[in-house]
């Protein structure tokens, strides 16, 4: 990934943040001689740099991706910059957005155990607290059988990329007047492109 040096994100926490936060994610392969991409919700194991996740049988992606080197990409909050938001009419439009790519090899998960713990784990994370929905109380035979219907893997994370271009390549000036005009936008991605650029000023203060 292109990432000038004032928008890499250089603190590993703030990446496994931006992966949990936007865990569902787009996976690239070589599939059949071209590229592939699936949309999956991804699991963060951050002590042992491993993504978990699976594809339901019938897409095919699956069957040959085994040792492939591949691209998992994580979208954080993105939106449109105007320039009407700057101190003079000379600019151009932009966008704001955070990501990260993480590459790594995939390892088809064949154990029953380690998939159904990461299954549960998976649900545990999307299912609210006080949801009366518990994995582990759903009849056995039942899971047995709609476990027939995906391939559990596992994605070994060799590098990870992150970036977030906040409009650190401008002034001060022109940061502040973005994040006014952010705030006011009653939409979850500006509203949190707005915070993140907060932040990104405090904490050079």
């Amino acid at each position: 990934m292109y990432i000038p040096s004032h928008f890499k994100i250089e603190d590993p926490e703030e990446v496994y943040a931006v992966i949990r936060e936007n865990s569902f994610a787009t996976l690239f392969s070589q599939h059949n001689g071209e590229p592939f991409a699936s949309h999956l919700p991804l699991l963060l194991d951050q002590e042992n740099k491993y993504l978990y996740g699976h594809f339901a049988r019938s897409n095919s992606q699956y069957k040959d991706i085994s040792n492939q080197n591949v691209l998992t990409i994580f979208h954080g909050p993105h939106c449109y910059i105007s320039p009407s938001w700057y101190e003079t009419e000379i600019a151009v439009p932009t966008w704001n957005y955070v990501t990260v790519h993480v590459y790594g090899e995939v390892i088809l998960i064949d154990d029953e155990k380690e998939l159904m713990n990461s299954l549960h784990e998976m649900t545990m994370k999307y299912e609210a607290p006080d949801s009366r929905y518990q994995f582990q109380d759903i009849d056995t035979d039942f899971i047995a059988g709609m476990s027939k219907g995906i391939q559990g893997f596992k994605i070994r994370m060799n590098k990870i990329e992150g970036k977030a271009k906040l409009s650190q390549n401008h002034s001060l000036q022109r940061q502040e007047l973005v994040m006014k005009q952010l705030e006011q936008i009653k939409n979850g991605h500006e509203s949190k492109i707005a915070s993140l650029m907060k932040t990104n000023l405090q904490n050079k203060l």
